[in-house]
């Protein structure tokens, strides 16, 4: 590291940190150290065009509003072509203490911006005294996915799912929501142009989302407790898994199994391991009787 990252030698910053602006961590980088962000030229070079199969890439990703938040879950696969490039990949990420992101698609490209999504939260808190709004959240992860517009043409793209709680006060959106006064978990949707479109109730990305969405027409209930939100999710990754060969299921073997996560009014909280693994477990007992899961509740 040269002395111009850090400043002068006696610590103090650069001059820089000193010129009013906005509080967009990535618009002070662009503007005054452009060569840390990443270019499309610089990703790519000229007249090479990738081969998405060469990438890993991550698959089925869900959410849902529940009685006292809002859940995402996803599966652990990651795929490169017709091989499993990872069986235990995590692909929902808190972003601050009330929001976290799910992603699927290209692995790489989505880490990098969900890390980068992190520090644009932290920045803003600390420059403005107080968090985003969710939308204004939602709003500037959309910023991000439309800077990754190249690569997502030539087959890298990053489709991701927002989702958080709504604290008392902020504000409210035309969704049924999912609680009183104003608290609720919100869920926000994509498209790889950088399209930001709020879902209510559920809503799932990536390969199998097809699957995982039928299932959760059927089993979704807007005032469903935490337990039955988490059997309704993994029931949705396993509808998946059954009919889309990148999407991962239990793997009661080697004891992996999806990733589940609450957002509520305390913050945001995965489901511990064990949970998880003792409903997977009585998910797929109740299975060998009926292969294709629950009928659609009354």
């Amino acid at each position: 590291m040269t002395e111009r990252h850090h400043g002068g030698l006696d610590g103090r910053l650069d001059a820089e940190f000193f010129v009013p602006g906005n509080s967009s961590f990535t618009e002070f980088v662009a503007a005054h150290r452009p060569e840390l962000l990443h270019r499309d030229d610089q990703f790519l070079p000229a007249g090479v065009r990738p081969d998405p199969n060469q990438f890993p890439h991550g698959t089925t990703v869900l959410a849902l509003t529940y009685r006292d938040g809002v859940l995402l879950a996803g599966d652990r696969r990651a795929t490169m072509g017709n091989l499993i490039a990872q069986r235990d990949l995590e692909k929902v990420i808190p972003a601050d203490d009330h929001t976290a992101v799910a992603f699927a698609g290209s692995v790489g490209m989505a880490l990098d911006m969900v890390k980068l999504f992190q520090v644009e939260l932290t920045h803003f808190e600390k420059v403005e005294g107080a968090p985003m709004s969710l939308r204004a959240k939602a709003n500037r992860l959309s910023g991000m996915i439309r800077q990754n517009l190249g690569q997502a043409m030539q087959g890298l793209a990053v489709v991701p799912l927002l989702a958080g709680y709504e604290p008392t006060g902020s504000e409210s959106g035309n969704g049924s929501g999912n609680g009183s006064g104003g608290r609720r978990g919100r869920i926000f949707g994509y498209d790889v142009t950088g399209g930001t479109y709020e879902k209510f109730g559920f809503h799932a990305e990536g390969s199998g989302s097809p699957y995982a969405r039928g299932a959760l027409k059927k089993l979704y209930r807007e005032d469903m407790s935490r337990r039955d939100a988490a059997l309704a999710a993994l029931q949705a990754l396993y509808d998946a898994a059954d009919d889309d060969s990148a999407t991962g299921g239990p793997d009661i073997g080697r004891r992996i199994f999806p990733i589940v996560s609450l957002i509520t009014e305390d913050g945001f909280e995965r489901l511990p391991d064990q949970e998880t693994e003792d409903l997977s477990h009585e998910m797929v007992a109740a299975r060998r009787s009926r292969p294709d899961g629950p009928v659609a509740l009354p």
